[in-house]
């Protein structure tokens, strides 16, 4: 973290600037303000479905408990905060259609504004020309009960379908906000995917947090996941069967990693560590990091609304901002 007076410095460099070189400024100095999230739990929902046959049971065993892993070690998630539904368990923990509606009822009354959750489906996914299914064991859950079940829930939620033909969910998910990921960006995409697999070594490498500041984004996440599917075509000499999409300004469209689009700015702003001031106690200091998240939600907004603002407005948004940001790092330095 570089001081405050070098900070301050660097704002009155930017002051100075104008046009395209004051763009080039706001990227460097955005890139010394460590993000963080809001102050709350996070809570993880890991779901994986009817397998079908022995070697998908055995991968999606594989996947979720390794999620579980790396969220409670790797991300410091509360063992009592990620749950865990599956085919092979017995009771409340058997991924069946009552036992999510059970499950996101309790949530319901749980949550808080403050809080995060992840919701990440692992198994097959269905279309049959109509509903796009997850299969449980059981009854499914189609996207519009999915939609039922999610709607209305406090605090910042991230959905992921890892399932062949998911991209329905995201049309149906889609809000303003909330973060929906899916690996195919088409209900006709229906072979097996491999997005899960990548999306777990995302969560274990460290490698994905590519702005390197020491934490892991959901956008990260998402953008290591889809290089790794990528790849995995690439070196196989084979046609791609699934192109992972993330929407989360509530258009239902979603976009990929690497192509331009809108989405991603609620994304980047979404972590997986916990917030930092969490671990000291200091209520002013979560208190001046949520403060920190809202401008850094507002500048990611302010971007995507670039094109249908003039440049002397938008300069004077973007002043605005990082002046504020400015601030609150130097408060934030001084507490810290």
């Amino acid at each position: 973290m570089k001081s405050p007076g070098v900070l301050a410095s660097r704002f009155s460099l930017l002051a100075s600037c104008s046009g395209a070189w004051f763009g080039v400024l706001v990227l460097l100095l955005v890139g010394l303000l460590p993000s963080v999230a809001a102050a709350g739990e996070r809570y993880a929902v890991l779901i994986s479905g009817v397998s079908g046959e022995e070697k998908y049971a055995a991968q999606q065993q594989k996947w979720r408990a390794e999620l579980a892993a790396f969220l409670t070690t790797g991300f410091a998630f509360s063992d009592a905060n990620v749950v865990n539904l599956d085919e092979l368990s017995g009771g409340s923990s058997r991924a069946t259609a009552a036992n999510v509606r059970r499950l996101f009822g309790d949530l319901r009354r749980r949550l808080t504004r403050d809080d995060m959750l992840m919701v990440v489906l692992i198994g097959h996914g269905t279309y049959d020309g109509t509903d796009a299914k997850f299969n449980l064991v059981g009854p499914d859950l189609n996207a519009a009960d999915w939609k039922a079940l999610l709607d209305g829930l406090p605090g910042r939620l991230v959905v992921v379908n890892t399932t062949a033909s998911s991209f329905p969910f995201l049309e149906e998910l889609s809000r303003d906000g909330r973060v929906v990921i899916t690996a195919t960006d088409s209900a006709a995409q229906r072979f097996a995917t491999v997005f899960p697999e990548y999306f777990t070594r995302a969560l274990a490498d460290r490698s994905s947090d590519l702005d390197k500041n020491g934490r892991v984004s959901v956008w990260e996440a998402f953008t290591a996941a889809s290089a790794g599917v990528k790849r995995h075509y690439e070196q196989r000499g084979s046609l791609s069967t699934e192109r992972p999409v993330l929407d989360d300004n509530g258009d239902g469209q979603g976009r990929e990693a690497d192509t331009p689009g809108e989405d991603g700015a609620v994304a980047r702003t979404i972590y997986l560590d916990p917030d930092p001031g969490t671990a000291t106690g200091d209520a002013e200091l979560a208190a001046l990091e949520r403060q920190r998240l809202a401008l850094e939600q507002q500048l990611e907004a302010l971007k995507v609304r670039r094109t249908s603002m003039s440049e002397a407005e938008y300069q004077a948004e973007l002043e605005k901002i990082l002046v504020e940001l400015a601030k609150i790092a130097q408060d934030i330095r001084r507490r810290s």
